[in-house]
Parts: structure tokens; sequence; C-alpha cells
């Protein structure tokens, strides 16, 4: 559900496609989808008030929750959405509001305060239930690969740990204690290899990788707390090579994972690339209603696009370099307001 703090902003939630490829923005009047790259807007659909809004990859297909500012559009009630048709595919109804849902081609996770509901998502059957702690912002992390399919969890209240479980393979794959304070943000990276964490201190980020649940990485976001907004990986087939994360401090930091797919775990040594404090950054959506992603380029390659939604409604795209002495620059390549883009379809009409 949109936090209460951002009633006033425009944008209720945002969420990129698996592939960042697209996304997708809820609004309290309607939804609309953009293309990432052009910033096109691709389709809109003004039927009320959205705080959920999935794409399945670049297909027709969305997962959309309303607000509950009217009966129809209820925070309990999911409704698959098909974008070619206009009309409502199926619907599923809960005891308790939606608070977060993720796919991919073969699952649906549907996140509630304490449960979680796991669905084929050809046939809607339910395959598992899991039984959570009170989760109150719906926080959680998702890999849609299939070879490496997790989702992971708050697994405590009182300290900062994590649950993971294998979608696909419907069991319990670990438990990671990967901080003393509850947990705040979390991000799994797209094929599953590794999971990032902060908790609500917000000074230390942790990395684990997932297979052997065990610490790979540890970076400092700063000396005094700070709430983390979101943390990211970007997008790969292989290995993830930079983590972006966001704070209330008003900053974007990018760490390095430090290694290529071609260099041995011994090998193995992260840094601090650096931070920028952009436009409405402070503004940038919390991890409990989507989040700040950004699209990495393939190892070896030290370049990056990070790609920033804000509440109030901008769009922002930042080119992130580093040279072979490991010095930084950032650049604004791209902004704009995302309630001001007109259609195609509205162009030619």
């Amino acid at each position: 559900m949109a936090n209460q703090s951002s009633s006033s902003y425009p944008i209720l939630c945002a969420s990129f496609n698996q592939d960042t490829s697209c996304f997708a923005i809820g609004t309290k009047d309607g939804f609309k989808i953009f293309d990432s790259n052009t910033g096109r807007l691709c389709y809109e659909r003004a039927i009320g008030a959205f705080v959920i809004v999935e794409m399945l990859f670049s297909s027709s297909l969305l997962a959309i929750v309303g607000a509950g500012e009217e009966p129809s559009l209820s925070p309990r009630r999911l409704c698959l959405f098909n974008t070619t048709t206009g009309t409502a595919l199926r619907e599923l109804n809960f005891l308790t509001s939606i608070l977060a849902v993720r796919m991919n081609k073969k699952r649906l996770v549907v996140i509630l305060q304490d449960k979680t509901y796991v669905y084929d998502i050809n046939s809607l059957g339910i395959l598992d239930t899991i039984d959570t702690i009170p989760n109150l912002k719906g926080l959680c992390a998702f890999s849609p690969s299939l070879e490496g399919c997790f989702l992971a969890l708050p697994a405590s209240i009182s300290k900062g740990s994590v649950l993971l479980y294998n979608v696909m393979d419907l069991h319990l794959h670990c438990e990671i204690d990967a901080h003393r304070a509850p947990l705040a943000a979390m991000a799994l990276s797209s094929n599953g290899t590794y999971i990032a964490t902060a908790s609500e201190q917000g000074t230390i980020i942790r990395v684990h990788l997932v297979s052997e649940a065990t610490k790979s990485y540890s970076f400092r976001r700063g000396t005094y707390p700070s709430t983390i907004f979101s943390l990211s990986f970007g997008p790969s087939t292989q290995l993830p090579d930079i983590l972006v994360g966001t704070s209330s401090s008003g900053s974007v930091h990018a760490f390095s994972l430090g290694f290529s797919i071609y260099q041995s775990r011994s090998k193995r040594s992260g840094s601090f690339l650096g931070s920028i404090i952009p436009g409405s950054v402070t503004d940038a959506l919390d991890p409990a209603h989507h989040d700040v992603l950004h699209n990495a380029a393939p190892a070896g390659v030290k370049r990056a696009t990070i790609s920033i939604i804000t509440y109030n409604g901008y769009f922002q795209e930042y080119n992130l370099s580093i040279n072979n002495q490991n010095e930084f620059s950032w650049s604004l390549e791209r902004e704009f307001k995302l309630l001001t883009v007109i259609s195609d379809d509205a162009i030619s009409s």
C-alpha cells in the first residue's frame, strides 16, 4: 500500500519489469507504462488510484491492486489485467491488504502482512503458503530467473535476518543473519546469485552469496544513521557488477563488487565508487513501493546508467563513468515529468 507520507505526491507506486526494458507507475487516476530506453508512453488507463502495478516482462499481462478509494478497487483484490484487450483476466481476493506482488513466467507471489502466497501463474493454482513475521511494508526481494528464482522476506522483527525461499522448487533455502537491527531494504540480483541488505540503521550495506549463505561484501554507506530507500543490482545474466542505493540523506551511492566473471573468488574486493546528490532524490520511492533501478554495463565495462523514479513525478537518468584510474564522474542524461508525457496514440488522434 502507498506510504501515508506519499499521499500528497502524484506517484503512488513504480516498478520496472524484470529486464528493465519498461517501467510502470500507479497514480491517483490510473496507471501508465513507459519504455525505459526512449521514455515513450506505451500504455495508460485512467480508471482510479493504484498502489501496485507489476509487469510480466514486456507482455500484455499486468498485476494491479487498487488503493481502495472506491469499492471496485479494493486493496485486498489482485487483478490480472490484459493491456491488449483492456479487460481483467482473473481476480484473487484476500482477507487483508496486498502489500507486494512479484512475477516471473512460472510463478506469481503475493505478499500480505503476515502471509505470502505462491501461485502457478498459468493455472493460478496455489502452490504454497508461507507464514511470516509481521511485515507491515511488504518488504521483499525477488529474482525472476527460472534457474535461480528466490524470494527474500524478513525473518525477524528484532534483528536483520532474511528468509530465502526457492520459489521454483517450493522449499526454504536458508536464513541469513545480516544485521543486528531490523531490515529496511533488500535486493536480489536478477540471476539470484547475490542478496544485498540494509538495516534500519542504514550505515552498512551487506552482500551475501545466496548459494552458500555467506557474506561476500560489506559497504559503508555513511557514518550517521539514514533510511535506505532502495537497493538495486544491475540486471545481468552473469554476475552483477554494480550495486546502487538511495537514502534519506539525499544521495545515490554506487558500489562496485570489484571483480569480473573471469576472476577467481579469492580475488574479490569491493569498493565505493562514489555518490551524487541529484535533484528530487529525497522523494525517491521507498523499498515497500518499488525502487530505483539501474542498468549496469557488462562486467569489464566501467559504465552504468542509473534510472530514478521519484514520488513527485520525475524520471531521471544518470550516467556513471569510471576511468582506468577508478575515478568516477556523474552526468544527468535525461529528465522528464512522467505525468505530462503524451502517448503516440493521443498525438496521432
